[in-house]
């Protein structure tokens, strides 16, 4: 016997590792961006010592021409990293690489100085300028536009990285499900193609039986034919899986009505099947009568197999608003549990040992994408039963 198994189920190993390599890159790139500021931290504060221990030569020194103009070229030589030198009257008497607003008045403009020496020392501890007589001044500055970008590297490098890893995962998973639509469809029409040949036979068959009513009861033949021509249906349904079918008006009554009293004697006589509606009896949908009957086939077996064969089957057909039908298929079995609610339509999910859990899936294919409806769990309580919800256009 063969053991039944999940040909869908998802290999989660190339996942964990593109996951772990990206991860391992940006920590990585986080780490040796942050080692390569922090040095650059360091450089930057040993200029601004410089720059104040020149500051503090220039105001301590006698006039000395040459050590002057040493002095003056290490005073200018910062062009990238912002200070502000404040004197012993704690007021701001120089700044470098400062860009003030040119309609400031000189209030202002100490304001506006005075705000981003507030800025620069949550940053950086001031730098103490030695005078004269036990005076001092301060130097404060702030990081160059330099780190500043280079701050903000890593974070951009990470934002980059994880777009291209959610860029790969959706590239895996399009690409997961192309291969997977490519089996159905393969699966479904050589399905189609095999079960050709013996439904000739039978179909042959049965005309025999006719032509000899004496050795085979009509109602016999009857019962023969009408499994035949369901069998044909089946083969129509797998050969127009990935064709784009086509929808016409129907009688959303009748159509629901007509084969649910087909499955009704082909289903367990423990489950009492019950059919209300409260559409307009014209009501009118435009559907693949085939692909349809299929939804509802599947939900109805899914139904019977979660009762064990034993309860009750309610479909309900109710109107709803924005030109919207409703058909509630209820039963009441064992339910479904919160964790696989989200599961019960994915391709191989399946709660019985046999089968491949493509019903469902199939279905809600069918109702979202051929018909433009919804098809979704209403409600479940384990123990109880479900609710499945088909919503349907209507056409008025």
């Amino acid at each position: 016997m063969l053991k039944s198994f999940d040909i869908y189920s998802q290999n989660n190993i190339l996942k964990i590792i593109v996951a772990l390599n990206l991860l391992l890159v940006g920590s990585g790139a986080l780490i040796f961006i942050n080692r390569i500021i922090n040095k650059l931290e360091d450089r930057e504060e040993q200029y601004v010592q410089l720059y104040a221990r020149a500051l503090g030569y220039v105001q301590t020194a006698d006039v000395n021409t040459d050590v002057n103009f040493i002095v003056q070229e290490v005073l200018v030589a910062n062009k990238t990293i912002p200070a502000i030198y404040v004197n012993e009257q704690n007021e701001p008497a120089y700044k470098l690489n400062i860009d003030i607003p040119q309609d400031l008045s000189p209030d202002e403009t100490k304001q506006f100085l005075r705000q981003q020496i507030l800025e620069m020392r949550t940053n950086h501890s001031p730098i103490r300028v030695d005078l004269r007589d036990g005076d001092f001044g301060l130097v404060y500055y702030n990081n160059s536009t330099l780190i500043r970008q280079l701050r903000y590297f890593p974070y951009a490098l990470i934002a980059i990285l994880t777009a291209l890893g959610l860029l790969a995962y959706l590239s895996f998973s399009s690409s997961r499900r192309a291969e997977q639509n490519r089996v159905w469809v393969g699966l479904a029409k050589e399905t189609a193609h095999q079960l050709g040949t013996p439904l000739s036979s039978l179909m042959a068959w049965v005309e025999y039986m006719r032509s000899d009513p004496e050795h085979y009861e009509e109602s016999v033949t009857d019962e023969i034919e009408k499994d035949v021509q369901r069998l044909n249906t089946i083969t129509a349904r797998f050969s127009s899986i990935g064709s784009i079918p086509t929808l016409k008006e129907e009688n959303l009554n009748e159509v629901v009505t007509h084969f649910t009293d087909y499955l009704a004697r082909r289903i367990s006589t423990k489950v009492k099947m019950t059919v209300e509606s409260n559409l307009p009896p014209t009501q009118v949908v435009r559907i693949n009568r085939l692909l349809f009957e299929w939804v509802i086939e599947n939900i109805c077996k899914n139904a019977v197999d979660a009762m064990a064969g034993v309860g009750e089957l309610r479909l309900r057909m109710i109107p709803l608003h924005n030109d919207e039908v409703a058909i509630d298929i209820s039963d009441t079995g064992k339910g479904i549990s919160k964790a696989n609610l989200q599961k019960v339509f994915a391709p191989g999910y399946s709660t019985k040992k046999r089968g491949w859990g493509l019903g469902l899936t199939l279905a809600k294919r069918i109702v979202e994408e051929y018909h433009n409806g919804r098809l979704f769990v209403k409600s479940s309580e384990v123990g109880k039963g479900t609710t499945f919800r088909i919503v349907l256009n209507k056409e008025t």
